[in-house]
């Protein structure tokens, strides 16, 4: 389905669906039908405040100006329908509830090309805890929900780019455990200026045929760099790093914004993060309700008395209070740790996912301005996405991953051995390790068939052809990455375990990159399959020239991010290690 086809339901243009709200003079989303041909819409509140009252409507459906604005001057003038893309004949195809000539002839008055507004229709493949609406749903967006949203500059923490081309996508979803919203004063912790709670980085291949939900423990144990923040007037405040903390404190702690986040989560996986979305409590209650209830299967009844939770076996539809307590409980599943309360989360998201992706939600005009309302409302994001504009571009990034080809999983850990009673983990490195390995290599965990054949002729290609003798590769080492001397430590390790005597350390490279490169030229092909079969190096790093080497001239090895030492093969391993905890956001699993 093309995506002038999204939400359409008996050839109804999306763009018919709008109409005057004659309370807040704009127009909204016609959501109900009375005696064939009266209009109604979802009151919102007018983002410029004026009162108007704007048009009536007759019975007959016709629009006419029979109100005053509240200074006398008589009638208001017209407005063009958000998204009403040109003349339409007085009995051709119309909204869902108009019938007959008047509709369509209401239709028939000139629009004004510098005020039209559009109705943005949006199916898009982002999902993570509470905020999976916003972007696996479909919504009609318009201009006035701009001012539902909030931003936070991050700096170079994240992209100043909504998206980059020809590159993977890492968004980070935090939900916060700040008592914000009515009714949730009883929920997280009560002096919380708002901590890092539930953390999912969503990370979209290049390709866009998958994605990996990775959720990262609040209790592990990490390291917390020093970040730069912005302040109410303007001026930056660095907020000194701390060392072996838990990682819920990157966020609210001595003022760390999500920036400070954003900065933790590449210290820990090597995967620079893009943008950030935020939600709260209410997110989760009020998203759940907009679509009508998520569908959740528990394999034995569950009476929570700390998370409220009451549910039978079974299948239940569950929103609103209950939907929170059911992602919140973290006693009435598994060994009742944080770490279960996850797969219960990644279970919920699957579930909301499917639901927002389903034809109740598509084809539904009220629940497309709920979701769209709700969700714009729920969100702190980064300046770079902070506006309806920018969030559909990047929306439209996401829609291209099918469900199926979203995989959860949780970052490998174990219980921090430091401790006498457990209350906190640490990364499980033998298996974190290749994992994040993995997404850095943007391998999918899921079988992707477009990106598997992608891989393999990459590979193939990279082996394709001679190697040069270890004698005859000549290379210059600079250090990118964050290992103070690696460049000394390769070249020893060349030279004393490969053989690559004309091994150079050049010392540090001009700027840290994420990703290991080895630039060569077209006559040194031979000695750049070699030192990549030496080193374990990905054909993503391979960077080929246009001229010819001349004389004693050296390929450039520039290590980065993901080097994690000599002899330590630079690309992701090919399959996920085994153990992980894993699920497919396409599958309904029950709770246990």
């Amino acid at each position: 389905m093309d995506a002038q086809s999204r939400g359409r339901a008996d050839e109804i243009d999306p763009a018919d669906q709008w109409v005057l709200n004659p309370q807040t003079g704009d127009y909204e989303l016609r959501l109900t039908q009375s005696g064939g041909d009266s209009y109604r819409a979802p009151s919102a509140p007018s983002p410029r405040g004026s009162g108007r009252r704007g048009a009536v409507r007759d019975d007959d459906g016709e629009g006419r100006s029979g109100a005053r604005d509240g200074s006398g001057r008589g009638p208001a003038p017209r407005r063009e329908v958000p998204g009403q893309r040109g003349r339409r004949p007085a009995n051709g195809p119309r909204g869902p509830e108009g019938s007959g000539p008047e509709a369509g002839g209401r239709r028939k008055r000139k629009q004004q090309k510098g005020r039209r507004k559009k109705a943005l229709i949006w199916t898009g493949g982002v999902m993570a805890f509470v905020l999976v609406a916003l972007s696996v749903g479909a919504y009609a967006l318009y201009q006035h929900f701009n001012s539902n949203l909030s931003s936070v500059d991050v700096g170079d923490a994240g992209n100043k780019n909504v998206v980059t081309a020809n590159a993977p996508l890492n968004i980070l979803i935090i939900g916060t455990d700040k008592r914000t919203g009515k009714g949730n004063q009883g929920y997280g912790d009560k002096g919380s200026t708002g901590h890092a709670d539930t953390n999912i980085l969503f990370h979209v291949s290049k390709d866009r045929t998958n994605a990996t939900a990775l959720s990262i423990p609040r209790d592990l144990i990490t390291n917390i760099p020093d970040c730069t923040t912005k302040q109410p007037d303007g001026t930056e405040k660095v907020i000194p790093g701390t060392q072996d903390i838990r990682f819920n404190v990157s966020l609210g702690q001595d003022g760390r914004d999500p920036g400070c986040t954003m900065r933790t989560v590449e210290e820990i996986t090597g995967l620079k993060v893009d943008h950030f979305m935020m939600v709260d409590f209410n997110a989760v209650k009020e998203l759940s309700t907009a679509v009508g209830g998520v569908k959740v299967c528990l394999a034995h009844a569950v009476k929570d008395s700390k998370s409220h939770l009451d549910l039978p076996e079974g299948e239940s539809t569950i929103q609103g209070e209950d939907a929170l307590a059911f992602v919140r409980t973290r006693h009435s599943f598994g060994n009742e740790s944080d770490l279960d309360r996850i797969k219960v989360q990644q279970q919920f998201i699957g579930s909301m996912i499917r639901q927002m992706k389903s034809d109740d939600t598509l084809t539904s005009p009220t629940k497309l301005y709920k979701l769209a309302n709700v969700a714009t409302s729920a969100l702190t994001v980064d300046s770079a996405i902070g506006t309806g504009k920018k969030l559909v571009s990047l929306a439209k990034e996401l829609s291209k991953v099918d469900t199926k080809n979203i995989t959860f999983v949780t970052a490998p850990v174990i219980d921090n051995p430091a401790e006498k009673v457990h209350a906190t983990v640490v990364l499980n490195t033998a298996k974190s390790d290749p994992l994040f390995a993995m997404m850095r290599e943007d391998t999918s965990l899921t079988e992707v068939a477009a990106q598997k054949k992608a891989a393999k002729s990459k590979q193939d290609a990279l082996l394709k052809g001679t190697k040069a003798a270890a004698a005859d590769v000549r290379v210059d080492v600079l250090n990118g990455g964050d290992i103070p001397g690696a460049a000394q430590q390769t070249v020893t390790w060349l030279q004393n375990q490969q053989g690559v005597l004309k091994s150079t350390n050049k010392a540090n490279a001009p700027e840290k990159i994420s990703k290991t490169t080895l630039t060569y030229a077209p006559n040194q092909a031979d000695q750049a399959r070699a030192l990549a079969a030496m080193m374990g190096l990905p054909g993503s790093a391979l960077k080929q020239g246009t001229v010819d080497a001349e004389g004693l001239q050296a390929m450039v090895l520039t290590l980065g991010a993901d080097f994690k030492g000599a002899g330590v093969p630079v690309t992701g391993p090919a399959k996920a290690p085994d153990g992980i905890q894993k699920a497919s956001a396409d599958k309904a699993e029950c709770a246990k």
